[in-house]
């Protein structure tokens, strides 16, 4: 297998990310009072309107623009300026939905079928069954969700820590091409995932997906090394390569230098979009305030795109579809994979 660099806008490197024309948008008053008058209608709180129902002449047309920085540009996006202190939790919600339903459709993140999940402390102990990185303080590692698109809400900070970080998953491509060109290829072929806890109705309870890939022109990459070690830990399962351990292992090392990715703290009405197939991110620990209606919040959102990607076939037990502008993605109630995404 002959690779070459890849020289795409997501390339970018560490702090290079913040000079960026398409990093940060911000809204004025002319486009909150859209999202409300758009919002605040018959829909539930937390309850997702499809792409572009929600009238927004004058914010939607920029939101489209932030599309397709997301699926061609850097991958990543930070929207500032939402003033949250005016809303109550339902209603910010409702807002966040609406903005998101622009840039794609909402998918399920639970056999339940929510499509907003809530980043917090849900004070589980470790082991617990339910506990799942996001519902903890400990520090995550670099990794991506099951989603074109995912986007983070900030509603309430933590006392301390609990930064945000995100890493061009193009740039560790390269680096890994550069460093160590006998491991790249290791990182292109499948490896054995664990099911999450949190899905149900599989026989099987791992699939297989490289780190990653080069199909039809386009790049992806996805990573949950947590996954990874429980698949091959698993008695019916192989034992990891000591190839595949090294090359996780370099891959993860180099992701850890501070000058690749960048690291930043979301504000109270910030709200962050991020490519998953160009960037990996993750959350640093952090200590939260006593009171519970001062506990660090996010909301949480996974999309998929109708400007999306082809995938590698190896990514359809994950991902379900992978075809260029098929609705995929999500962890779906039993006999609901989702099908065609509407034009």
């Amino acid at each position: 297998m002959s690779l070459q660099p890849l020289l795409l806008p997501a390339a970018w490197r560490g702090s290079e990310l913040l000079t960026r024309e398409d990093w940060t948008t911000w809204l004025t008053e002319d486009d909150i009072t859209e999202l409300e008058a758009a919002s605040l209608g018959n829909h539930g709180p937390g309850e997702s309107m499809a792409a572009g129902e929600a009238a927004l002449p004058g914010l939607g047309p920029r939101l489209r623009r932030i599309g397709e920085y997301l699926e061609s540009g850097s991958g990543a996006t930070l929207i500032r300026g939402f003033p949250i202190h005016r809303y109550d939790l339902d209603t910010a919600t409702r807002l966040f939905a609406t903005l998101a339903s622009w840039l794609g459709t909402p998918l399920s993140q639970s056999v339940r079928g929510e499509t907003i999940f809530r980043v917090q402390d849900a004070g589980l102990a470790e082991g617990h069954p339910g506990a799942r990185g996001p519902n903890t303080r400990r520090q995550l590692s670099f990794h991506t969700d099951r989603c074109d698109v995912i986007g983070f809400f900030c509603v309430r900070e933590a006392r301390s820590g609990g930064e945000s970080e995100v890493i061009s998953s193009v740039t560790l491509f390269n680096e890994m091409l550069a460093r160590r060109p006998d491991l790249l290829p290791v990182l292109m072929q499948p490896f054995l995932y664990q099911r999450h806890t949190i899905e149900s109705g599989n026989a099987i309870p791992y699939f297989r997906q490289p780190i990653f890939s080069l199909h039809q022109g386009h790049f992806s990459a996805t990573l949950l090394r947590v996954l990874i070690d429980r698949a091959y830990s698993m008695p019916d399962t192989p034992d990891m390569t000591e190839l595949q351990r090294e090359a996780l292992d370099t891959l993860e090392r180099i992701a850890n230098e501070p000058d690749l990715s960048v690291r930043f703290c979301q504000r109270p009405g910030d709200i962050l979009f991020l490519n998953n197939f160009v960037t990996l991110h993750r959350r640093t620990a952090f200590e939260d305030h006593p009171e519970q209606e001062r506990k660090r919040l996010l909301l949480r959102i996974w999309l998929s795109v109708p400007c999306n990607r082809p995938l590698d076939p190896a990514f359809a037990d994950f991902y379900g579809a992978t075809e260029a502008g098929t609705l995929r993605g999500g962890i779906w109630p039993p006999g609901e994979r989702p099908g065609q995404m509407s034009p």
